[in-house]
């Protein structure tokens, strides 16, 4: 999870007169767990729901409203800036959205510039995806002159001096030989056209999401910023620089907004408008077990930095400040109130809950396969349904699809539901590589598909899955264990050729069976060398799947 760190000062020089030990105390009540801390500073972890409270300026700003310094919704004014964005036709299929803003009067004294750094990263894991998402641009706007041109170039024209470096480079080049440019080359690499940034004069402010101009680089004398988030998502764009400049605004910033050209629209970026949701006294009372009015629930959302009112006895109408993109659902605003109220002054209580249970009929199947499995030398590992891009795909050799993403992921690793077992058995394999061989794990568990033809759009499927590590490992090896295993569960096993990229060429199979519970569908073979290098192994592994309906 993110994790933030700031002096006891920084908090002092927002307005907040805590005692170290009180704010020790408060920090958790709001949703936060403090890692370390010391006569200076203190690292704090908040969960990735509230990407807001990701930088001091947000933490000041909920810190006052838990202890009554400021209630309400805070007021940043934005004023129209003049200049304009031409946004390229050719982006549509590579990069197609962006939000821009002018932020005047900003302070990157001490240690300002390095917190804002942070802040900036923390923003593109949590809501980016590591860039791929959103990807934010941070630039001394005293450089540059509009209008600006956000455009698709050729990627060997156009050069410019990247971030930290010193001589010109063009896309292409920075894509080969620059640090970033090769650690998320992979963002771009489907496309023969680039995204860049350019002022007026042609001057390069970035290439998203890969890296900014080194033109443009801030210091602790920069004293206006030009803003950019680009991205494959438009809500996502503009609530990340709803974010920060909110954050900005809190220290006095003036933000000015511009005026973004579409081929087929005009936009205007940033727009902090509230939203407004309607509130049930009696979902509070029910949800929390508490026993409060109208006018106490207002107050304890006034606290969360919103403004209530009550349309009669029963509901409410709050209003949300943008920043806040974690209130999706009335529930929301009823946690917000929970947490005002002080979650530790609430008492829990047993459900009264009457249930009879039974064995449900795949875990009986289950039972039947872990003991075939045990019988057969393996040991059975359980993993977490959630992975990561780079280790589902990537480092597999496959192509990305559609899949399901995790909203607000808590780590960077974990940001999607897997839709295969064998990424999470490679990564057990990579995280006991100094364990003795041969290693013979398996796993039986649940993927997840989106299927449009259903109401959810999401089906769940279950899979067995194993793998054989050792210097002799081969593919007669993992044919005869998927034989022995499917010849004791009843189903007659037919193979054909494969060309799965994660196994070698050649040493691949796909497996069918029939039997009387139903069919069954796979593969197996030996791991291509280069996705057993992916994983940090240096013995060959073999490994198969099995899909049961």
């Amino acid at each position: 999870m993110p994790v933030i760190t700031f002096e006891f000062q920084d908090l002092k020089d927002l307005g907040i007169e805590l005692e170290k030990e009180t704010l020790i105390d408060i920090l958790p009540m709001l949703g936060s767990d403090i890692e370390d801390f010391d006569e200076d500073s203190i690292k704090v972890e908040f969960f990735p729901n509230r990407p807001d409270q990701l930088s001091v300026e947000g933490v000041s700003r909920s810190l006052k409203g838990f202890i009554s310094q400021e209630i309400g919704l805070p007021n940043y004014k934005v004023e129209k800036s003049g200049e304009k964005v031409f946004i390229d036709s050719e982006l549509r299929k590579i990069r197609p959205y962006i939000g821009f803003a002018l932020i005047e009067n900003v302070n990157f004294s001490g240690n300002k510039l390095k917190e804002i750094m942070d802040f900036q990263e923390n923003l593109h894991w949590v809501i980016g995806r590591d860039r791929k998402k959103v990807a934010i641009g941070i630039h001394n706007a005293d450089v540059v002159n509009g209008p600006f041109k956000y455009i698709a170039t050729d990627p060997k024209e156009n050069s410019f001096i990247p971030l930290d470096c010193e001589k010109r480079l063009n896309p292409s080049e920075i894509l080969e030989s620059h640090d970033k440019g090769s650690k998320y080359s992979h963002l771009l690499s489907l496309y023969d056209k680039y995204p860049l940034i350019l002022d007026k004069n042609n001057k390069v402010l970035s290439m998203p999401p890969i890296i900014n101009g080194e033109l443009t680089k801030l210091t602790e004398d920069t004293k206006n910023i030009l803003v950019d988030v680009t991205g494959t998502d438009e809500i996502a764009v503009n609530q990340t620089l709803n974010i920060i400049c909110s954050s900005f605004g809190e220290v006095g910033g003036k933000i000015k907004s511009l005026e973004l050209v579409y081929p087929d629209k005009t936009l205007i970026t940033p727009n902090l408008s509230p939203k407004k949701r309607n509130l049930s006294v009696s979902k509070v009372n029910e949800l929390t077990g508490l026993s409060l009015n109208g006018n106490k629930i207002a107050n304890l959302l006034l606290k969360a930095r919103m403004d209530a009112k009550l349309l009669n006895d029963e509901e409410l109408e709050v209003t949300i400040p943008s920043y806040r993109v974690d209130i999706l659902h009335e529930v929301d605003l009823v946690e917000n109130v929970a947490i005002q109220y002080c979650i530790k002054k609430i008492d829990s209580e047993l459900p009264e809950v009457a249930t009879i249970a039974y064995e449900n009929n795949w875990f009986k199947t289950d039972k039947k396969i872990q003991e075939l499995m045990i019988g057969l030398g393996f040991q059975e590992v359980m993993s977490l349904m959630l992975t990561s891009e780079e280790n589902h795909y990537i480092k597999m050799k496959q192509i990305e699809d559609e899949h399901v993403e995790v909203a607000k992921p808590i780590t960077i690793d974990r940001t999607m539901i897997r839709k295969s077992l064998i990424n999470s058995l490679m990564e057990f394999l990579e995280d006991n590589k100094h364990e003795d061989l041969p290693q013979k794990i398996f796993e039986i568990g649940d993927v997840l598909y989106i299927d449009k033809t259903k109401e959810t759009n999401i089906n769940t499927i279950k899979k067995v899955a194993g793998a054989i590590s050792h210097s002799t490992a081969n593919f007669t090896e993992i044919k005869s264990t998927v034989a022995a295993l499917l010849a004791n569960l009843g189903y007659d096993m037919t193979i054909q050729s494969s060309d799965n990229p994660t196994f070698i060429k050649g040493r691949v199979a796909n497996v069918n069976g029939d039997s009387a519970n139903g069919k069954i569908n796979g593969f197996f073979g030996e791991v291509s060398p280069e996705v057993i290098s992916n994983f940090d192994l240096e013995y060959p592994v073999i490994a198969f799947e099995l899909t049961f309906s």
